[in-house]
């Protein structure tokens, strides 16, 4: 009932998006060329935002054509490396490229795209043979492929480094550093060749006790059965996975966001002013973002609920009690992979301390192969996303992969 509701409401507002799109067209012929900011200008502008104001359920482009190396443009095409029923393993192949160390990038399943991470991935294919984990929208999976929960991402995880061999490094963002953790230990406990060399979590909820976020209040304000309750909803039978149970993007989107309201309506009127006044660059930046961050994809109720209650309710990670495939995960095994641990000072999602807790799990690494970094002055997605990621992080990145390939 609540996806079908959400669907009428969306089907109801698309007219007046249209509408809005087609004066966006006629406006765009009728202005002057050297309009001074008149009624026209924000009309248009007040017309352009209003045609925007949609979610999508469809994975953007990557649209990584090409790369700068030095002087060189580099071309660049994805290619599938392995499917899996939730998820692709999707490289991002350089023209006459020299063999460089092997990345896999591990998404986080949290509402959005992979596609989230392209900043993440263009930057890092300067020196490396990327891929990245392009999870599906569990909508559109056919229920006959079963449950898709905590130990099947930690699968997926495994399958596709297994498919890209030894001598893998991760790079794993926001959630996924949980189950990247695990997936590591697993194949540590295997004696596994597809260990990965070197692992860096991004700003990951390794340890929610420490230093709480209103993301880890809302978790713990509620019993586990309420989550249940009141948002996982029932794919309609219109897509490929009817009848599957989901947490709908729709829903998690809504949550980020009244989370930081007042931070998305001042962008939204930075929007309409750069518009109006014809600040081009600004307003493409701040619509590309939103054009990204309203693309979502469901998730698995399974996973969602499963995440919430491991992961932000009963802490199993750092207590020590998380279990995989029935058997209890082992953080000591891991004693070969290299450890970098980055944060963001002004992170209100993943707070500091949370994900450096990591180092104190691992203990069987040596000092050697432990690394921490934190960024000053960076939100969440400073830390994997914008200037100072490409100039500051990655940099600290690349050094570590570099060390240990």
């Amino acid at each position: 009932m609540l996806y079908m509701t959400y669907e009428a409401h969306n089907n109801m507002a698309e007219p007046v998006r249209t509408l809005a799109a087609h004066g966006v067209a006629l406006l765009k012929r009728l202005r002057p060329a050297d309009s001074s900011k008149g009624w026209m200008d924000n009309l248009y502008a007040a017309l352009d935002l209003l045609a925007r104001t949609r979610v999508t359920h469809t994975r953007p482009s990557f649209n990584i054509p090409h790369i700068q190396v030095g002087e060189r443009t580099v071309p660049v095409h994805e290619e599938v490396a392995c499917t899996m029923p939730f998820g692709t393993l999707l490289r991002f192949v350089k023209a006459d490229a020299q063999p460089q160390p092997r990345v896999l990038v591990v998404a986080p399943l949290s509402g959005h795209f992979a596609t989230l991470l392209r900043d993440t991935v263009a930057t890092l294919l300067i020196d490396h043979d990327v891929y990245i984990t392009d999870w599906h929208n569990a909508r559109d999976v056919d229920r006959q492929h079963g449950r898709f929960g905590f130990d099947e991402y930690v699968e997926h995880v495994i399958g596709f480094l297994q498919a890209m061999g030894p001598g893998t490094h991760v790079v794993a963002v926001c959630q996924s550093c949980v189950q990247t953790l695990v997936a590591a230990a697993v194949l540590a406990e295997q004696h596994s060749d597809c260990q990965p060399r070197s692992m860096t979590l991004m700003a990951g909820p390794v340890d929610t006790r420490v230093n709480p976020t209103k993301v880890n209040e809302l978790a713990t304000s509620k019993p586990i059965k309420w989550f249940e309750r009141n948002l996982i909803a029932t794919v309609p039978r219109t897509y490929s996975g009817k009848w599957r149970r989901v947490y709908p993007g729709f829903l998690q989107l809504t949550a980020f966001m009244s989370m930081n309201i007042e931070r998305h309506i001042k962008a939204h009127e930075d929007i309409y002013v750069a518009i109006a006044n014809g600040d081009k660059e600004k307003a493409k930046a701040l619509q590309d973002f939103y054009e990204e961050y309203f693309a979502v994809l469901d998730l698995s109720a399974d996973f969602y609920l499963e995440t919430v209650r491991y992961v932000f309710q009963e802490y199993r990670l750092p207590l020590g009690t998380l279990e995989w495939r029935g058997r209890r995960v082992n953080l000591g095994a891991i004693k070969r992979t290299a450890l970098l641990t980055v944060e963001g000072e002004r992170d209100d999602i993943c707070s500091l301390g949370q994900t450096v807790a990591a180092h104190d799990l691992c203990t069987g690494l040596r000092p050697y192969l432990r690394h921490h970094h934190m960024q000053p002055g960076v939100g969440h997605y400073g830390v994997f996303a914008g200037k100072r990621w490409r100039s500051q992080i990655y940099p600290v990145v690349r050094n570590l992969i570099l060390q240990n390939d």
